[in-house]
């Protein structure tokens, strides 16, 4: 998402029952493709329009098929009427260097003790990982989930994301980076279960402050980036700061630069590369403050136009 450039929504959408309501069914899925296709080309304005500010790292939406995993539309061929545009946007990527992923929203959950959600959220997963097979893009570790709810007793629940770990695809498994969460599962939880299951950990550094159990995340720090030591890709972490005291959990507008200093001091010199995702509801204007502000910083040297290294 861009707060600069305008009409330019990757999740325009329809819903089912607006669907139902065309009287011509070909035409209503001809609708779909037509929206998905913009939604599409919109991620590729974006990217066009992150290029130009040296932004390499980017969160595609879950949402660029409308109804794509609806039950009742289970016999559309959803990737046939979009391949040329997928294929356009994962080129465009690959191209210029773009590390590209999604964020399933938060109803996925492989913990759930109902095997109608379990199957549900694994057609979701499905459809992420068919999109990202026909952009042409790697989808080894490309998909962001948290651990699950909790069920009314966290160890058995957080067990059941192990034991129901076996039913999941292969091509799925590969998919999936497992992030710590703000209510339910500490960075400790999740690196139990990452630990287990080899699966990266992103590390949300708001969420880790909002919740935990008295542990100090640089405790873990080593940990973390060793569940990264098989993946093709940089460690992953996650950056927002609390709206406020009152509403902590909340997404701020903008970034708390000493926040995030604090954590790249903390971290500096235990891999080569952190990519860092913003989650701000300022979005790419958030970055451009944050990145004013630490050209200012007698210890940053910036590489580029979103990216710096810390010099002691």
């Amino acid at each position: 998402m861009s707060v600069n450039l305008k009409n330019a929504s990757p999740s325009q959408t329809m819903t089912y029952k607006r669907f139902e309501q065309l009287a011509n069914e070909d035409a209503a899925v001809r609708k779909l493709e037509r929206i998905a296709q913009s939604n599409i080309q919109n991620c590729i304005r974006l990217l066009k329009h992150n290029k130009a500010y040296e932004i390499d790292f980017f969160r595609l939406s879950s949402r660029l098929v409308p109804l794509a995993t609806h039950e009742e539309l289970i016999q559309w061929d959803y990737i046939e009427g979009i391949k040329e545009d997928l294929i356009e946007l994962g080129s465009f990527a690959e191209a210029n260097g773009m590390r590209i992923d999604f964020h399933p929203d938060h109803f996925v959950v492989l913990n759930s003790p109902g095997k109608d959600i379990f199957n549900t959220s694994l057609n979701v997963l499905k459809y992420h990982y068919l999109l990202l097979d026909q952009m042409k893009i790697d989808p080894t570790h490309r998909c962001v989930l948290h651990l699950g709810g909790r069920y009314k007793d966290k160890q058995k629940s957080l067990e059941r994301f192990i034991d129901n770990w076996v039913h999941v695809p292969n091509d799925i498994r590969k998919m999936i980076m497992i992030e710590n969460d703000d209510t339910s599962y500490t960075l400790e939880d999740c690196l139990y279960v990452c630990e287990k299951l080899n699966i990266p950990l992103v590390f949300d550094i708001h969420h880790h402050l909002a919740y935990h159990d008295d542990e100090k995340w640089e405790k873990h720090w080593e940990r973390v980036i060793s569940t990264w030591v098989d993946s093709p890709l940089p460690v992953k972490m996650h950056i927002s700061s609390p709206k406020n005291e009152g509403a902590f959990k909340s997404h701020a507008e903008f970034i708390d630069e000493d926040m995030f200093l604090d954590f790249v001091r903390k971290s500096t010199g235990s891999v080569d590369q952190i990519d860092c995702m913003i989650e701000a509801k300022k979005k790419d204007n958030a970055l451009f403050q944050l990145v004013d502000k630490l050209k200012e910083h007698p210890n940053i040297e910036m590489k580029s136009a979103s990216s710096f290294i810390w010099k002691d």
